[in-house]
């Protein structure tokens, strides 16, 4: 690890006590139930499944698109609402990205088939946040049992891993807090650079988000039946 990396993580690991690990989750909750401009998923990825003639990779592809667009819409992320569940430390348009790309891995996940309010499902939403690489790295250390395709499917639910993988989430959250304040300063020097370097990496990491949870959560739905998501 080279120091600026190490710098950041050991940053980021004196910030986590003042962020509780439960945020990402009320997070999650309030992406899933729909909260001001954002419909709740079942409603909203079943209008895009609609709209594409109920053909779900062209619903998915749509989602991912239209979730890329409002991540770089810095009024859009900071008027979500829901502030009141972030830690101090957090900045608001960091919460209104996080909401966005939580109710973009549910609605590609709602398409698939898979039951929102299944508590594997929820954490394998969750880990999808992380990125692939960030995953692949985590099961290669050990601290992940599994890909998220693989927490979603399993046949039981593992209790221990909630709170594991809401702490590994909550520091990647704080960790891009760290990254966007050190681009707020450098917007201090440059006129605009800091908003439109922001906005670019909220969509680009968005981006990213979409994609692995369109290759990694899986077609659940039964063949030849309708979309078979209820939640």
């Amino acid at each position: 690890m080279v120091k600026s990396q190490k710098l950041v993580t050991d940053t980021t690991s004196a910030l986590i006590p003042g962020v509780a690990a439960n945020y990402v989750r009320a997070v999650l909750d309030k992406a899933i139930d729909g909260i001001g401009p954002l419909q709740p998923v079942a409603e909203y990825a079943g209008a895009r499944l609609a709209a594409h003639g109920g053909s779900v990779e062209k619903a998915v592809s749509s989602i991912i698109t239209s979730h890329v667009s409002l991540a770089g819409v810095q009024g859009f992320v900071t008027n979500l609402g829901g502030i009141a569940i972030a830690p101090a430390t957090v900045p608001a348009n960091v919460v209104g990205v996080t909401m966005v790309q939580c109710h973009l891995a549910a609605s590609i996940a709602w398409l698939r088939g898979y039951d929102l309010e299944d508590a594997r499902v929820r954490n394998a939403i969750l880990m999808v946040m992380l990125g692939k690489e960030a995953v692949q790295e985590m099961i290669e250390d050990k601290k992940l049992p599994s890909t998220p395709m693989a927490i979603a499917t399993s046949p039981v639910h593992d209790p221990s891993l909630d709170d594991r993988i809401a702490k590994t989430v909550t520091s990647e959250l704080v960790g891009r807090t760290i990254g966007r304040r050190a681009i707020m300063l450098a917007g201090k020097k440059i006129p605009f650079l800091g908003g439109a370097v922001g906005a670019g990496a909220d969509g680009f990491t968005t981006y990213l988000v979409g994609k692995y949870a369109q290759s990694e959560l899986l077609d659940r739905r039964i063949p030849g039946q309708p979309n078979s998501a209820t939640r």
